[in-house]
């Protein structure tokens, strides 16, 4: 599983062996609902118990705006941040060819037919910045200039990091997305 590694697995596998056989069952019943009740919200793909999630069922949300992520993690993680009242927009992935994946396995089209609307003032583009994230940043934006304006986030130096540690990269891109004082 992500995130865990070998020492981590181990202790949750003798932990579960030493816990008694209805709380194992238990926790092996609630990851079967999981899987069988929690799907992909309709509008925007995010996941969701409902036909259509909580975000793009909340009247108090802006309408006007939609910002693009790769997965569900990237939704989740800006939400925590609370500076974000839009809609969004969750592609399932990033175009690899490498890994055999082009615009049509991800949830692309559907984003598109989003836009052409009319109603949407601005899309934003919260996507990674690795070799897949800047290929799919730069097929959707241009799929997506003739209808709205499209923007993507700023991307630089971490707060309490120290300039001496960033990589170039990192650096020349934070120069590039600099802002003016207010």
């Amino acid at each position: 599983m992500p995130g865990i590694g070998p020492k981590s697995a181990q202790r949750l596998a003798l932990h579960l062996l030493s816990r008694p056989i209805e709380e194992v069952e238990g926790l092996a019943t609630a990851l079967l609902q999981c899987k069988q009740l929690v799907g992909h919200c309709q509008v925007c793909g995010h996941l969701s118990a409902e036909p259509v999630c909580e975000i793009c069922s909340n009247p108090d949300r802006d309408d006007t705006t939609i910002c693009v992520v790769s997965d569900s993690r990237d939704l989740i993680a800006l939400e925590k941040t609370k500076e974000y009242w839009g809609k969004y927009h969750v592609l399932g992935g990033l175009i690899s060819p490498m890994a055999g994946i082009g615009p049509d396995q991800l949830n692309i089209q559907s984003l598109v037919q989003r836009v052409a609307t009319g109603q949407i003032q601005e899309v934003i583009l919260a996507i990674s910045p690795s070799v897949e994230g800047e290929t799919t940043t730069f097929y959707v934006g241009k799929l997506l200039q003739n209808f709205t304006k499209v923007t993507r986030i700023a991307f630089g130096i971490p707060m309490g990091g120290d300039l001496e540690y960033a990589d170039e990269m990192t650096l020349a891109k934070a120069i590039e997305g600099r802002r003016e004082l207010q």
